[in-house]
């Protein structure tokens, strides 16, 4: 409910806009600005247009269907070489991939 109130009371306006991009460390043009005002501008009339909806009978929806946990089976299909595996690599030393050392103590 604060949350309609809140997008009922909001202006889009260039001041809103620079605030948006000061906090996103963004920056925009003219142009991008204005783009960007209109995009807002849509969302919170698409926002101001669902609040017409009568959702009073209807229960929240946590998820979209009723499956839970729907998992594959695990099959072991095509299996590359060892040898295979290592071909492409810039630097093997014959059995394992060599990288750079990443962690120092």
């Amino acid at each position: 409910m604060l949350l309609n109130r809140y997008f009922c009371l909001m202006q889009v306006n260039d001041t809103l806009i620079d605030k948006l991009a000061n906090l996103a460390r963004l920056h925009f043009n003219e142009n991008e600005q204005q783009a960007i005002k209109t995009d807002l501008q849509k969302m919170i009339g698409f926002i101001n247009k669902l609040k017409e909806v009568n959702t009073e009978n209807v229960k929240p929806l946590l998820h979209v269907t009723t499956n839970v946990n729907i998992m594959r089976a695990d099959k072991v299909e095509q299996v590359i070489s060892h040898q295979d595996a290592l071909k492409n690599a810039p630097v093997t030393d014959g059995e394992f991939f060599k990288v750079p050392k990443v962690i120092k103590k």
